[in-house]
């Protein structure tokens, strides 16, 4: 009983006390929604308070009166308003914010988990690319290439000749690869892609997220943190962190059309065209707060070509087919052709642009449940069909092809099919003083490929000539419980974050039909023995084909231009990691900030690490600030790069080879003595200062980065059948060519590198005339260099040239730009709005490994240039080019040009080499 009176009087006198209180309370917004952590404080009396989750505050006086209420956020314009409230009264008084000089995108929630600050007082540097503004304006509709065109330390190039990477574009951040780069959406760690970049492309050897996969419509902003962050975001967070909000748009309905395509002189007319489509819209499901945003699209291109000159002509002569340049300026008469008894067709390789055709639905949404709590999810689907092609089989290609078929020879496509899934959900809200955050992401990319126009030579006449040939499927999920809490009382205010991650993640690799892989056995004549009768390659049965022809070879299996994928790759691997972090920013003074982070990991294959991060920023007045960060990091090598095998045409110093991947832990990895993989580490230094002079805003960033064992793909090994090879390249042989291959390769902690860089960034804002001209100078220097010997293992001593060959050598340290700037003037003036771009993309280098076809390709300036004009108040018309002044990379050298007519690189693409593009685009705003 006493309990019970107690409890009684302790409620009555809590109810007395908050019944005495004087408070004020509301909600800020902006014109569309609801603001999270906006400041409010009573002027001259120390009384401060914070938006919850739904955009509401609550301050309690110590006396009624009149008082002035002040509420900030970064990005938009303080506001304040007097009150007058009496003793014992509750009165509401909501806000509505106003931008800030359209700087909203200047807004920053990525490197730090306390409240949102300006990327000018971040201490360490970010870059916010406001993509609902820019893409307006702009040429590029992919997320890649807006990004490779405005991000002067991101680099991305559509790839040509490179299979399923044809239409996943790997992606560069500071020189790094693919997957040294975290993407974030939403602040969730989105899935790789299934594809392994394994052509000799820009990131080979490496796993990258599709970028291109979520809709520009669906997409807010875009935060880009140019430093190490490991040891807050986990693995693959070596170069950077991209950060892609998503929209949250309510009560609007944009949507835009592009069209566009090639008219540069390499150009038939108007070729490469394509077609995009975008829309968004998003309503309200509350009045607290909750809303739903879907975005939509559908891309479109179409092929573009662009091969050597006067190329592309097959005289077949019945005792000597082959292949046949058409010299410069000459041509042979069809009756001169046929007195010599021969024949002419037409072909043209595409080696440019593939074709591209998709469409993706996006949405964005957040139930409040209560007063300091919501739900949210997010996520959307993508798919994808492209065609590309491998290189022309001639005629003469004796061994790869089959004149019943193809009398003049045959140009293989491979059709991809490629479907990304993707949905986070959570709930995050306040308990008790602390801010806590409930997630589950799921992530799902699959790829299926297929043979086109091909066939399986060692079927003879009976070969099909197309071939369901296997894919790949990646699965990622990803559980994360977060908490944050600002203690404002000790020094300057101290914000306190911490949780915990696991993960799980799914590799498979799916067989393709038997014919697609499958070596039939038959065989040419390969010549004669000492009596002059014919030397034959028998079958898997012993059994010998009476096809014969002059110095033949065994005839080629699996489907031309992409062998399939065969049941002796079938793969479904998995693992998990677990992982848990902490983070504490101190606030000494006003002026002086200090962040230290830990993250341990776990991963169920690879063992445990700690890693951590210590960065600082003091202002040293409201122009200059000075910020400094160093950390350590790793990325786990994916699951994609230990059980990867399979078998492709790849191109290699203008011969085509047929080159097997093969698993970390196979049996010709053993004999070869390639090491276990295991784990990057990875050291980082940064440094810099910010300005800002009102008009201009200035930061400048130096970094150093240093990788240990970092991951490369392996150079092209052979076996060796003679008489006189040893047991181990006996059987390497043997199994080289139960995988149908003639060489293989391996993925290998080789190397070593350093990556040093200075990124510089000014901005000015100004009114001219009677409209304003926002303009923008961005550029980075950047130089990565492998450092110390290859770490061969014993038994590959002697090898290390093929380890690490030449080209793969040039692919880490030389296939991207060392310098790439960028200057950008945006003005706009009543109903008009005039954009201007030069981007110089500076010299890379071609990847070979004949000395004799080492070539240093010069830089090159690209003229962007858009002009809009507003309509009506919501439709826009703009109109405009990429590569103004149809500017072509450096042409390569004949001995890089091979027979298949590459002129231009499609290996080390500085900005690609289609020529000038130009665009119309409709925008409508409801």
């Amino acid at each position: 009983m006493k309990i019970k009176f107690y409890s009684i009087i302790l409620f009555f006198t809590a109810l007395a006390l908050t019944t005495q209180a004087q408070t004020i309370r509301g909600t800020i917004s902006d014109t569309s929604q609801t603001i999270i952590g906006a400041t409010i404080s009573v002027i001259g009396t120390g009384q401060k308070a914070g938006t919850n989750s739904t955009g509401k505050y609550q301050l309690k006086l110590a006396k009624g009166g009149t008082y002035t209420v002040s509420v900030s956020y970064i990005g938009y314009q303080t506001q304040q308003k007097k009150i007058t409230i009496a003793e014992n009264e509750t009165k509401d008084l909501d806000f509505q914010l106003l931008s800030n000089d359209n700087n909203l995108e200047n807004i920053v929630v990525l490197g730090s988990r306390s409240a949102p600050r300006s990327n000018l007082d971040t201490p360490v540097p970010v870059d916010v690319v406001d993509i609902k503004k820019i893409t307006q304006n702009i040429p590029q509709v992919s997320l890649n290439q807006i990004l490779n065109f405005i991000a002067p330390s991101f680099t991305s190039n559509v790839m040509s000749l490179t299979d399923g990477t044809d239409h996943i574009d790997p992606a560069s951040l500071r020189g790094l690869g693919p997957d040294q780069v975290l993407v974030l959406i939403n602040g969730k760690r989105r899935h790789t892609t299934a594809l392994v970049n394994i052509n000799g492309s820009l990131g080979k050897g490496s796993v990258g997220t599709d970028l291109n996969a979520i809709p520009t419509s669906a997409i807010k902003r875009v935060e880009i943190l140019r430093d190490g962050a490991a040891a807050q975001y986990g693995s693959d967070a070596i170069a950077g962190v991209i950060n892609i909000i998503l929209n949250d748009d309510v009560n609007k309905l944009t949507a835009n059309v592009s069209g566009g395509g090639y008219t540069g002189k390499h150009s038939d007319g108007l070729d490469g065209q394509t077609i995009q489509a975008n829309v968004n819209y998003g309503v309200k499901l509350s009045d607290k707060g909750g809303f739903l945003n879907l975005a939509g699209s559908y891309d479109y291109r179409d092929f573009a070509s662009r091969t050597t000159p006067y190329r592309g002509v097959i005289y077949t002569d019945y005792n000597n087919p082959g292949l046949y340049p058409t010299p410069t300026g000459v041509d042979i008469t069809d009756a001169e052709l046929a007195r010599r008894g021969q024949t002419r067709s037409d072909f043209v390789p595409n080696i440019g642009q593939s074709k591209n055709r998709g469409g993706a639905l996006f949405f964005n949404s957040v139930i409040p449940v209560a007063q300091d709590a919501e739900i949210y999810a997010f996520g959307g689907v993508n798919y994808r069909n492209g065609i590309s092609n491998a290189f022309y089989r001639t005629p003469r290609q004796l061994n790869q092809n089959n004149a019943i078929i193809y009398p003049n020879g045959f140009l293989p496509e491979i059709v991809t099919n490629s479907l990304d899934q993707s949905v986070a959900a959570g709930i995050r809200g306040k308990l008790g003083e602390w801010k806590a955050d409930f997630s589950n992401t799921y992530g799902r990319n699959v790829i299926d490929f297929k043979t086109a126009n091909s066939l399986n030579a060692s079927m003879l006449t009976a070969s099909p000539t197309s071939f369901e040939s296997g894919g790949y499927e990646f699965a990622q999920n990803t559980t994360n419980l977060d908490f944050t809490r600002f203690f404002k009382d000790p020094l300057n205010g101290i914000n306190v974050a911490f949780g915990f991650e696991n993960r799980y993640e799914n590799y498979k690799i799916k067989p393709g039909e038997e014919a697609s892989w499958r070596n039939y056995g038959n065989a040419l004549q390969v010549g004669v023995d000492g009596t002059g009768k014919p030397i034959l390659i028998p079958d898997a049965n012993g059994n010998i084909s009476t096809r014969f022809a002059p110095n033949g070879v065994a005839y080629a299996g699996g489907a031309q231009g992409f062998p399939g994928i065969s049941n002796a790759n079938l793969t479904n691997e998995s693992r998990n990691s677990i992982a848990a972090y902490g983070d504490v920013e101190l606030n000494f003074t006003e002026k002086l900030l200090v962040d230290a982070a830990a993250r341990f990991e776990n991963y169920s294959d690879f063992g445990s690490t700690l890693n951590g991060k210590l960065a600082a920023r003091y202002k040293f007045s409201d122009k200059f600030l000075f910020r400094a960060a160093a950390s350590t990091g790793f990325r786990a090598p994916s699951l994609h790069q230990q059980y990867f095998s399979s078998t492709s045409s790849v191109y290699i110093d203008g011969n085509i080879v047929e080159s097997g991947t093969f698993a970390n832990d196979s049996r010709i990895a053993q004999l070869l003595g390639i090491p276990k993989l295991k784990q990057e580490t990875s050291k980082s230094l940064s440094a810099g200062f910010t300005s800002n002079l009102g008009k201009l805003k200035i930061t400048v960033d130096g970094y150093f980065i240093r990788i240990n064992d970092r991951v490369i793909y392996t150079g092209q090994f052979t076996g060796n059948n003679s008489p006189t090879a040893s047991p181990q390249d006996k059987e390497i042989y043997d199994l080289l060519r139960l995988a149908n291959a003639t060489t293989a390769r391996f993925f290998a902690n080789a190397v070593n590198t350093e990556t040093k860089g200075l990124d510089v960034v000014l901005s000015y804002n100004t009114a001219l005339g009677a409209g304003n001209l926002r303009t923008d100078w961005a550029t980075t220097f950047t130089k990565t260099s492998i450092v110390g010997p290859v770490h061969a293992s014993p038994l590959l001593a002697g090898k290390e040239s093929t380890y690490l060959d030449d080209a793969s050598r040039i692919l880490i340290e030389k296939v991207t730009p060392r310098i790439k700037s960028n200057l950008t003037f945006d003005y706009t003036i009543n109903k008009w709005n005039v954009f201007l771009r030069n981007v110089y993309f500076g010299k890379v280098s071609q990847p070979t490994n004949v000395v004799a076809n080492r070539q240093e390709l010069t830089g090159r300036v690209i003229t962007d240039i858009g002009a809009g004009y507003n309509l009506t108040k919501n439709l826009k018309i703009t109109v405009g080019a990429n590569n103004l002044f149809d500017v072509y990379p450096q042409e390569l050298l004949l001995g890089s040009q091979g027979t298949s007519g590459i002129l231009y690189p499609n290996q080390a693409p500085q900005f690609g080499f289609l020529g000038r593009y130009v665009f119309t685009r409709l925008s409508l705003n409801f």
